[in-house]
């Protein structure tokens, strides 16, 4: 009794009691993650995205599609039924940065990947009236008329590498070959989905001559919430 109230009627001996707790506090919370590897839990078939998903992300950035569109499906019943299995923190570990946002003027896309086909996308991108009567999302044709250069991903693979993406040398190397393939129809498909599973391939913007923004943008749309099969989590993992 006679020590809590020493601490009650003298503000120097509060302010140190409060310092000491907060500071046995902090490093209690703290300390760990200097030991630890990573606060992210692995989980079964995410992998880094493809040179065409990279750049379609890349897109999807430049164009500000995030300010409309959250990626981050809560842990809530109407979430759930509607969007799909409530995200994942390893679904977004080699994202830099993450799109889990919190703005809704559009539908989550999460989990949008397979749920359309390349021609509804692209339809989509096109006209968005003209598959969704409602929308307000301005168009971007224009995607279908910017090319992209192939050669120049194997520099943005080894930046990724420098901060933590584990794209491997063979990954760098074929690159280009592997970001032409993903959009040809008739491309050596096999050694991309051995490095990139799951990777959509084939005709993306419907003009399999080009490589475009359009096909880019659609196979990174293709790819997201497809990686991770849930019905293989081990449900430990689930709760994050």
């Amino acid at each position: 009794m006679f020590k809590h109230s020493l601490f009650e009627k003298n503000s120097i001996f509060l302010v140190i009691g409060i310092l000491v707790v907060v500071a046995i506090g902090g490093l209690v919370e703290i300390a760990p993650l200097y030991w630890l590897k990573s606060t992210i839990e692995e989980v079964k078939g995410v992998r880094p995205y493809s040179p065409l998903e990279l750049a379609g992300r890349n897109i999807y950035i430049r164009e500000g599609c995030y300010t409309c569109h959250s990626q981050q499906i809560r842990a809530l019943r109407d979430e759930v039924e509607r969007y799909g299995h409530y995200s994942l923190a390893a679904e977004s570990m080699y994202d830099h940065p993450s799109q889990w946002g919190s703005k809704r003027t559009g539908p989550d896309l999460a989990r949008v990947g397979g749920k359309y086909s390349n021609e509804w996308h692209v339809a989509h991108m096109i006209d968005p009236r003209a598959v969704v009567p409602e929308s307000i999302m301005p168009p971007y044709a224009f995607l279908l008329d910017r090319l992209l250069d192939p050669n120049e991903k194997a520099a943005h693979l080894e930046a990724k590498q420098v901060v933590g993406v584990p794209y491997t040398e063979e990954m760098v190397a074929e690159a280009a070959a592997d970001m032409r393939a993903q959009a040809d129809p008739n491309g050596d498909h096999a050694g991309l989905l051995e490095r990139y599973p799951k990777a959509v391939v084939g005709n993306l913007d419907g003009d399999p001559e080009r490589l475009t923004e359009m096909d880019a943008l659609v196979a990174y749309l293709q790819i997201l919430g497809q990686m991770v099969d849930f019905t293989e989590v081990e449900p430990e993992q689930l709760v994050q």
